[in-house]
This record gives C-alpha cells, structure tokens and sequence, in this order.
C-alpha cells in the first residue's frame, strides 16, 4: 500500500480540530461525572447566547472563523501572505487569531475574521511560481532594441527563471513614455517565490553595470525652467505698451 504524506499544514489542522473536539468532550465527561444533567446544557447554551449578543459576537466570529480557516486552509502556516497591508509569513493559526511574521521580523497579530471576510494575498496557495516585474527607466535617445537585449542576456542563465514553456517567457515590454524615461518592463516567471526579493537585487546590480558598460543612460526626473527677463516681456507686448508697476 502506497504511503500518503500530510504537509506541515494538514497536520497543524488536524493537532488544532482535534485538540478542540477532545477539550470539548473532556469537558462534558467532566461535568457529567460531577453529576451535572447535561439536558440543561441547553438552558446554559440560551444564557450564553445571550452573553454573544452583548459582548462576546467578535469572539465567537474569530473563533467560528478560525474553525474555517482549519477546514477549507485558504492559508497555512507557513504561507506568504498580504493582509491589509500587511506583508509575511504565517506562524500560526489559532483559536482567535493567526499570527503573521513581517520580513522585519515583526509579529503582527491578526483576528481571523480579518482573513475571512477580508483580501488575503497568498503567494503561496497552490504553488511557489510567480511572475517578478523589474521596472527600467531609460533615457530619451536610448537604443531600445539594445536595452532589451541587456535586459534578456541579464537573466539568460539564470537558474530560478522558468523556461520550461510551462509559464509565458521572460520578455520586456516597452510601457510608455513618461516625463523623463522611456518606461520598460523585465517579467519573468520563477519557480520559488521565495527568491524573489534576493533575485531581484542582484538583477538591478547586473542592470546598473550593464548600462554603464553599454554607455546607456538611467535617468531622473528634472524639470526645464525658462525665465523671461522684462525686456523678452516687453518684445511680446503689443507696441506703445511698457512692462512695469503703475
């Protein structure tokens, strides 16, 4: 019989529900070998919905939505994800809330009815494949065939760029024309998401050396200012006007 592997999320989801189910049943057992009548859990029940209507909603939504979280694992320890702003990796899923690492190594406590009726970005849901886009500016009078060419030889070995046709190709874009660069754009796919950030520095090294070999200009904003001194203002009036404060 062929042995079936559980990842590290199914089995934090399964350590979690059961834990949940057997803390409940040792509850009941507790109180029905105290000699408690367990038919009056019901009128108990009926007081403590009351007590959820007043006080305890948020509580019971968290705890009802990290139930589902568990069940349907939308995300899992472990993921990277985004969260109202919020970027990292999931710690941990607990009873109220999900705890989320930023890359600053900050712990960000997150109420799990948040991740439910919320956007969650995860990078990670079905597999660690994404597309990276590199953003390139360069100056007016640039060669753009050459500045593609660059931009492709730069990635051409790189060993996290898919090219196994299961993903589009790497190709660069020309976006437009903005006020002080003609905008391009390097996408590509990769297999580990998690090489983004580390890919993407190195790549922007290789750019700057690059274009500084090949003697193509990068770019920043600037602005022309013309000032006109009152004799050009007073070639541009109509005759017998002068410039001046009467």
């Amino acid at each position: 019989m062929r042995r079936s592997r559980i990842d590290s999320g199914a089995r934090n989801s399964i350590v979690a529900i059961s834990g949940y189910i057997g803390g409940t049943l040792a509850i009941l057992i507790a109180l029905s070998l105290a000699g408690v009548d367990l038919t009056n859990l019901a009128l108990i029940a009926g007081a403590l919905s009351v007590g959820i209507g007043f006080g305890l909603q948020n509580i019971v939504n968290n705890f009802v939505s990290g139930l589902i979280l568990l069940f349907e694992r939308p995300i899992r320890r472990g993921d990277w994800v985004i969260v109202n702003g919020t970027e990292g990796t999931v710690q941990n899923i607990n009873i109220r809330s999900t705890l989320i690492r930023t890359f600053d190594r900050a712990d960000v406590i997150v109420p799990n009815s948040e991740l439910i009726s919320g956007q969650v970005t995860n990078w990670m849901l079905k597999d660690l494949r994404a597309r990276v886009k590199i953003p390139v500016g360069v100056a007016y009078g640039s060669d753009v065939e050459q500045v593609k060419q660059i931009l492709l030889d730069i990635i051409a070995n790189r060993p996290e760029v898919i090219r196994d046709g299961s993903t589009a190709p790497p190709q660069v874009l020309f976006i437009g024309f903005g006020d002080s660069a003609l905008n391009m754009e390097l996408r590509f796919f990769v297999e580990d998401i998690d090489t983004r950030l580390l890919l993407m520095s190195d790549i922007y090294f290789e750019i700057y050396r690059r274009f500084k070999e090949a003697g193509v200009e990068i770019p920043f904003p600037q602005r022309d200012i013309h000032i006109r001194t009152a004799q050009s203002e007073s070639a541009l009036l109509p005759l017998g006007h002068k410039v001046g404060v009467e």
